[in-house]
């Protein structure tokens, strides 16, 4: 019963995320460099926010709960606030990078467009965010030990599985979203970018009320999803077309840069 948790909370966890990277970034060498990149500043954001949590608990009183409490609650919030700040960062390497890139090609169009940057970067951001969130939880869930046994709730991996996976795509959304609004000054959509990426972080406080988080990060990705459609340049018509397969160039594997 241990295999059948860790293989299907893996595959609710990531299996979507892989889908994408192989039907869409795998066969692209200069996509993978680039999800790879996003990851890795990902990875910065998160070191450096590790290391000013870790040194305020230190210097903090560990018998106050409240405070504890009060610098995890920091943490998430400090963590954020970085991952956000190295996403603009990354969009600005980006932009300087597709010059480069486009000084060197002997083409008239750049190698690689920036709706197609936000979306890998955002990708790898997801990747990494999320095997952080979830891979300690999927070694616990190969055993030995009986989830619920004391009480406590019997969905806690599937419900970690779902949330990670929800956190994966949410990234890929966000920065489908905050390259386009960078790319046309509208920092308001940034600004949104970044209090609902706050918003899912601290509903994760109301575990093990798992309904409590669950739903309204549905809700979230819902949206952020139609908003990062149409940031891409999506409508109603190219989707019909998309789905009824008689429109290939809006699929991204044929993305044209532009």
């Amino acid at each position: 019963m241990t295999a059948a948790v860790f293989f299907g909370c893996t595959f609710i966890a990531f299996g979507p995320a892989i889908a994408l990277f192989l039907f869409t970034i795998a066969r692209d060498p200069l996509r993978v460099i680039f999800l790879i990149a996003g990851a890795f500043f990902w990875l910065v954001s998160l070191l450096l926010a590790s290391l000013v949590w870790f040194i305020s608990v230190q210097i903090s009183n560990k018998e106050s709960a409240a405070q504890q409490k009060g610098l995890l609650i920091f943490g998430v919030v400090l963590s954020v606030l970085l991952q956000e700040t190295f996403r603009f960062a990354y969009y600005k390497l980006l932009k300087k990078a597709n010059e480069g890139l486009l000084t060197l090609s002997q083409e008239e169009t750049m190698p690689i467009s920036i709706r197609q940057l936000a979306y890998v970067s955002g990708l790898g951001f997801g990747f990494m965010s999320g095997a952080f969130s979830v891979v300690n939880i999927l070694a616990d869930s190969v055993g030995p030990g009986t989830v619920g046994i004391h009480g406590d709730s019997q969905h806690y991996f599937l419900s970690s599985a779902f949330m990670t996976l929800a956190i994966i795509l949410l990234h890929m959304f966000w920065g489908v979203v905050f390259f386009d609004a960078c790319e046309k000054q509208r920092w308001w959509a940034v600004a949104a970018v970044v209090i609902s990426h706050l918003l899912v972080s601290c509903l994760t406080f109301q575990n093990p009320e798992y309904v409590a988080s669950l739903v309204p990060t549905y809700v979230i990705l819902f949206v952020m999803g139609i908003w990062a459609f149409y940031s891409a340049g999506g409508s109603l018509r190219n989707l019909k077309l998309c789905l009824t397969c008689k429109d290939k160039d809006f699929l991204l594997a044929n993305h044209r840069p532009r």
